[in-house]
């Protein structure tokens, strides 16, 4: 089994770069003006998961981000997903 340091010598720079291209996209999201989106605080609650110390980190903050409805809607608006759970006033 690797150590701690084998996986860091092996991982730290991917986890690195995704660390800085989430906060150059938080960046652009702040420059441009418009109000609040619900994805933002989505990411942000998956956030604070991530800083968390709680062992099931990954499955924790992609429920997070992952729609809990049961229900389905009548009809799609769109072809895709918004990768945030939805809030009920839309």
């Amino acid at each position: 089994m690797p150590s701690k340091s084998d996986l860091l010598d092996l991982q730290f720079i991917d986890a690195r770069h995704k660390f800085i291209d989430l906060a150059a996209f938080l960046d652009r999201i702040d420059r441009h003006p418009g109000d609040s989106d619900f994805r933002i605080e989505a990411m942000k609650n998956a956030l604070s998961i991530l800083l968390s110390d709680r062992p099931d980190r990954a499955r924790a903050v992609l429920e997070a981000l992952s729609d809990q409805t049961m229900e389905p809607i009548p009809q799609a608006t769109i072809q895709g997903a918004f990768g945030a759970p939805i809030p009920a006033a839309r």
